[in-house]
């Protein structure tokens, strides 16, 4: 390829990289990563500096970045972009296009949950089942998990059990005992927070959870911790009714904190309701 295609290709790229990275910038309110609204706003979303700080990058070579300068971008400090601004997968790969370097498969969403565990997801259908980690993120559901939860209605940055829970009406609805589990949940949670204290992703969860929900702040302020265990839960779905299920967690390694948890029915009635809504 002529040199001078080559050098107007990659210009148009930085351009279409600079365009891309201002428009997910607007999209994110400062709440939505635990930044006070510090006064007036002149623009929408976060601010370049606040980008820089959250993502751990200089504030001159990100504006850099933003104007389409001729810089080069290591996939550390991509991928640290790529979470700051909450981008899906689809846009996480889109940004490594346009900065034109390869998304290493370490941090690859789907590398996070092997192909074994989605067959194994498969084959528990029509039980409910699903991925999390540590950070009660949702990284991978069934057919049976979508049916009790409607995982699919959620925006992918927004699917966190322990943020649906304490913020989306919808979810707690669902769940009959959800005054009894929420105290254990947070308990769970600080626990498994002890080993990513100093993590942007789990301090901005924490403070948008304590912004949005005075149940949970009033929960975090006790600091109770606990160790997560197999337990029962109760729900309630719009159109099966009360169901009752046995969750069991099952780590994918001895010092992994990603797990599936399995819902077996607790009795024959949820048995039942599963097998006739869902089939089996």
């Amino acid at each position: 390829m002529d040199s001078a295609v080559r050098a107007r290709g990659n210009a148009v790229r930085r351009q279409e990289l600079a365009g891309f990275l201002r428009s997910r910038r607007e999209r994110i309110s400062p709440e939505q990563v635990g930044l006070p609204l510090g006064g007036r706003r002149r623009t929408p979303g976060l601010r370049r500096e606040e980008v820089a700080q959250l993502a751990g990058v200089g504030v001159t070579w990100y504006t850099w970045l933003e104007q389409g300068r001729d810089i080069k971008a290591s996939e550390q400090v991509l991928g640290a972009i790529a979470g700051t601004l909450r981008l899906d997968p689809h846009e996480r790969r889109h940004l490594f296009a346009l900065a034109g370097a390869p998304e290493p498969a370490a941090h690859n969403e789907c590398s996070a949950v092997p192909p074994p565990i989605h067959a194994i997801l498969a084959k528990l259908d029509p039980l409910p089942a699903a991925v999390h980690n540590a950070r009660t993120d949702i990284l991978a559901f069934n057919r049976g998990y979508n049916w009790l939860m409607d995982v699919d209605a959620l925006p992918f940055e927004e699917r966190n059990s322990l943020l649906q829970c304490f913020t989306n009406p919808a979810w707690r609805s669902r769940m009959q005992d959800w005054g009894d589990r929420m105290p254990t949940a947070v308990a769970e949670f600080r626990a498994q927070m002890a080993d990513h204290v100093a993590e942007p992703a789990w301090k901005a969860l924490v403070k948008r959870l304590r912004a949005e929900s005075t149940e949970f702040e009033a929960l975090w302020t006790q600091h109770e911790v606990q160790p997560m265990r197999n337990q029962t839960k109760r729900f309630l779905h719009p159109s099966a009714g009360p169901l009752h299920f046995e969750f069991t967690h099952l780590w994918f390694g001895q010092r992994s904190s990603i797990r599936v948890t399995a819902y077996t029915p607790a009795d024959a009635q949820t048995a039942s309701t599963v097998a006739a809504h869902l089939g089996c």
